[in-house]
C-alpha cells in the first residue's frame, strides 16, 4: 500500500511536473506515515542488525504497489508516458555515481521526516518531500513508479543503465537514511 501511495503522488506529479506536484507528492508520506505503512525510505533507517532481508521485501512490496499505480497511466488522456520517460531520461544523464550520491540526500531527508512524525510533528513531512524533489535528490520507490510508467520500449532499449541506476539510488537511500545512526551513534529509535 505503501507503493500505492507512492504512485498517486507520482501520478500528480507527472501530470504537473512543477513546484505544485512537488508540494502534492507530500500525500505520499503522510498517507505512509498515518496508516503505519511500510516504504522502504520509512524503514531503513530504522532496522536493527539482520532485518536486511525484511527491508528488501519492503522494497519489492514497495515496487508491486507502484506498478499497479503505473499501469493506470497508461489509461489517462493525460502525456504520463512521456512524463515519465522525461523524467527517467534524467536520471540517466545523471549517471549511476552522481544518482546514488545525490540519493543519499533524499533518504536524509526522509529518515529526518519520519523521526519528526513519530513524535507528533507532520510539518517536517509537509516540506521534506517537496525539498528532495526540488533538490533532485532520487527517491527509490518514486523512481520506481516513474520507470514503470515509461513506455516498455524505453525500458527495452535502456534497461541495463537503468537498472544500474536503480541499484545506485536504493543504496545511496539506504547510506542516507541511516547517516544519523552511522554518525552519531543510535539516535533512540
Amino acid at each position: 500500500m505503501a507503493g500505492v501511495c507512492v504512485g498517486i503522488a507520482g501520478f500528480g506529479y507527472l501530470a504537473t511536473r512543477d513546484m505544485v506536484g512537488s508540494v502534492l507528492f507530500a500525500f505520499a508520506l503522510l498517507g505512509v506515515v498515518h496508516y503505519q505503512l511500510k516504504l522502504y525510505t520509512g524503514t531503513a533507517g530504522f532496522i536493527r542488525k539482520g532485518e536486511v532481508g525484511y527491508l528488501l521485501q519492503v522494497l519489492a512490496g514497495n515496487i508491486l504497489g507502484c506498478l499497479a499505480v503505473a499501469l493506470l497511466t497508461r489509461a489517462s488522456a493525460m502525456p504520463m508516458q512521456e512524463s515519465a520517460q522525461a523524467v527517467l531520461a534524467a536520471r540517466l544523464d545523471v549517471g549511476p555515481l552522481r544518482g546514488g550520491l545525490l540519493s543519499i540526500g533524499c533518504g536524509f531527508i526522509m529518515t529526518t521526516a519520519v523521526t519528526f512524525a513519530r513524535k507528533g510533528s507532520y510539518l517536517p513531512l509537509l516540506f521534506g518531500v517537496p525539498l528532495f524533489i526540488v533538490c533532485g535528490f532520487p527517491h527509490c520507490v518514486a523512481d520506481a513508479f516513474y520507470y514503470l510508467a515509461a513506455p516498455f520500449d524505453y525500458w527495452q532499449a535502456n534497461c541495463g543503465p537503468i537498472l544500474v541506476f536503480y541499484l545506485s539510488i536504493v543504496l545511496g537511500n539506504f547510506v542516507g537514511c541511516n547517516f544519523y545512526r552511522w554518525v552519531m551513534g543510535n539516535t533512540g529509535e
